[in-house]
């Protein structure tokens, strides 16, 4: 698999932001969710094999201050698009997980023509009233593997990237940097995942992805298909064996399905 280089890009707005690229072929830009980009991501690195890879970490979630930048989703999907710009890419396939698929379909309803095709992965963004999506904000960082992965055995290590959370040292670590994590992502999910986006992925024309994982304790099924009824050219898959982060459960599944649909 190729392996993806960081680098910084400096927008147009003049936020320096941490870029992991690599590989060769058409761009593809991934846009992470609620817990970041893990040291190591099985998924890009998969991608990367067919596709130029770019993975920006969004303010708050990386070595760089810059999360006082944002402050609202306008502010994400601005910046996404910024990002594209400091990338010199043009019609790039853009991909959401989790919070970022919230911002990726923002983005494809703001600059519709701007993208090539659209990917959400366990996509926030949507509510509905009989599925309401617990609160990722509310519980310890233990509590969030049930919701975050299918197979919990090795989800500590996956989800803290190697920091032992049995520790007292390392649970305040953890705690630290995912308060500053969930800090960044709150300003477009608290107290709910719902900042009107139903109202305009009418607009969304790009060929579109549904990606649900089967075990997904956030986004369950319902969504799946509510985010499909609302965008015309959409289709749904769902991987079977893959929580929320189905990045790192069911990487070859998931870069597989993704593929196929950027190549079809």
């Amino acid at each position: 698999m190729a392996a993806l280089t960081e680098r910084v890009v400096q927008t147009r707005r003049g936020i320096d932001i941490e870029v992991r690229s690599g590989g060769t072929g058409p761009d593809l830009v991934w846009f992470h969710g609620l817990v970041g980009l893990a040291p190591v991501e099985p998924t890009l690195e998969a991608l990367a094999d067919r596709f130029t890879v770019h993975a920006p970490i969004w303010p708050g979630y990386g070595a760089i201050d810059n999360e006082g930048a944002i402050e609202d989703m306008l502010d994400f999907a601005l910046l996404g698009w910024d990002i594209v710009d400091g990338l010199e890419l043009a019609q790039p396939h853009l991909v959401g997980h989790s919070f970022g698929a919230m911002v990726a379909g923002e983005m494809a309803a703001i600059a519709r023509t701007d993208l090539d095709r659209l990917a959400l992965v366990a996509p926030f963004g949507l509510w509905l009233d009989d599925h309401p999506i617990p609160d990722p904000f509310a519980v310890l960082p233990f509590q969030l593997t049930d919701l975050l992965f299918a197979d919990a055995a090795n989800a500590g290590q996956l989800l803290s990237a190697g920091t032992d959370l049995e520790s007292d040292e390392g649970l305040a670590e953890f705690m630290v940097a995912n308060a500053r994590r969930l800090g960044t992502a709150g300003k477009v999910m608290f107290p709910i995942p719902n900042r009107r986006l139903s109202k305009r992925l009418y607009r969304v024309t790009a060929p579109t992805l549904v990606v649900m994982a089967a075990e997904d304790g956030l986004i369950t099924e319902p969504y799946g298909d509510a985010w499909a009824d609302a965008i015309d050219r959409a289709e749904l898959t769902t991987l079977d064996g893959a929580g929320h982060l189905a990045n790192l459960e069911q990487p070859a599944a998931l870069a597989d399905a993704l593929a196929a649909f950027f190549t079809a």
